[in-house]
């Protein structure tokens, strides 16, 4: 196992960093670094940028239109990213649904929904979960009835994150129920502005609307808008699962807050107490470990072996240390780690009171929002049982 990069991607590394730094908005990134509101037009924003680039598909094949990096490659490209303060890939479709068009949909298909996804042009939802159908997600009850060309869509999806921008959605859908009910589920594409759609935000502890709750009310989706086989879906989807969990382990981005961990304890003046310093300490070491972890996969990857089957650990480990970095960040600020307040953010008011510094406004409300890491993405109770099967047998 060789965990050194190679000369030559050290000289990728650098290339990347030089174009991050010049083509990454400063306004962006000073949000990314402080924690602030990112809107839409930010997101979007930048993963146009990385399109016109040819970048934002970066795990994609070059027969794809993708860059063709290796696996190393791509976990450089995404730490430099995050270090720059670049907002992360709205990974719906470059990450998750893009891999299944490509392994499982047909020609006509992938010429269709690709080049909008690689461009940044179009916005992706995800329809997985359901009231009642989280961790299990093969209990979904969302219905797909086939009618002549066309499939009638019933049922309603929830948590749906940031489904208020979506242009389209892939879906879970139920088509039968005979047999277990993971062999009645079909993956579905549908228009997100097709009629009968309706997206309701729900607002969080944080003041966000970040999620969504979706309803299909007799919604037509073209027949043609199917992937793969009818009674098909849960194997796309699993396939789409283990993108999801490794995308959310986002030790890059935990290499980043770390430092602004770091940055706060000195401005408050914790920096100096052992104790509080232990506990930096003690996450840095995690955040390590985990690195380790991902690239001891890389390099398994590299040397042609089969990767280790972790995506389940990379979730369980990378959302508790989002977590706890988090915890950190608003009790190095103790009083001054505000509780949120819309209207004030809103208005433009960051704390700039007496003994108050401006990068304390947003923690307490990003020590609320990541309270969900554990559960989205399947709970960490299930992971760790999924892991405990798979891993040690």
């Amino acid at each position: 196992m060789d965990l050194a990069f190679t000369p030559e991607e050290q000289a990728f590394r650098d290339e990347v960093r030089a174009w991050v730094h010049a083509n990454l908005p400063k306004e962006i990134s000073h949000k990314v670094h402080n924690a602030l509101r990112l809107t839409r037009a930010d997101m979007q924003g930048w993963a146009k940028i990385l399109g016109k680039k040819g970048w934002l598909g970066f795990g994609w094949p070059k027969e794809f239109g993708g860059p063709g990096w290796t696996a190393v490659q791509k976990h450089l490209f995404e730490e430099e990213c995050a270090l720059a303060g670049a907002p992360r890939i709205v990974p719906f479709g470059p990450v998750m649904v893009a891999p299944v068009i490509m392994a499982f949909g047909n020609a006509e298909q992938q010429k269709r929904f690709l080049p909008g996804i690689a461009s940044g042009e179009v916005w992706w939802s995800q329809g997985y979960s359901e009231p009642g159908s989280g961790s299990d997600l093969a209990s979904v009850k969302t219905r797909a009835e086939r009618v002549g060309d066309k499939y009638i869509v019933n049922g309603q999806k929830t948590w749906t994150t940031l489904g208020q921008h979506g242009d389209w959605m892939f879906n879970l859908v139920r088509t039968s129920n005979e047999g277990k009910p993971q062999t009645g589920i079909s993956f579905l594409l549908l228009d997100m502005k097709s009629k009968g759609v309706t997206v309701r935000p729900i607002k969080l502890l944080d003041g966000e609307c970040e999620v969504n709750e979706v309803f299909f009310d007799n919604v037509e989706v073209p027949a043609e808008n199917l992937i793969g086989e009818e009674n098909k879906g849960w194997t796309y989807a699993k396939h789409l699962l283990s993108h999801e969990r490794t995308n959310i382990a986002d030790v890059n981005r935990s290499k980043r807050e770390l430092e602004r961990l770091k940055r706060i304890a000195k401005t408050e003046g914790v920096w100096d107490d052992q104790r509080f310093r232990d506990q930096i300490a003690l996450l840095e070491v995690d955040i390590v470990a985990l690195e380790m972890l991902v690239l001891r996969v890389l390099s398994a990857e590299k040397s042609g072996k089969n990767s280790l089957d972790i995506a389940g650990l990379l979730k369980i480990k990378g959302s508790e240390i989002q977590q706890r970095y988090a915890e950190l960040m608003m009790l190095a600020a103790g009083p001054f780690s505000l509780p949120f307040i819309e209207e004030a953010m809103e208005a433009g008011w960051q704390g700039n009171f007496p003994g108050g510094v401006t990068a304390n406004a947003p923690l307490a409300s990003t020590y609320f929002n990541l309270r969900k890491t554990t559960i989205y993405g399947g709970s960490n109770e299930v992971q760790r049982n999924i892991v405990a099967q798979t891993v040690l047998g």
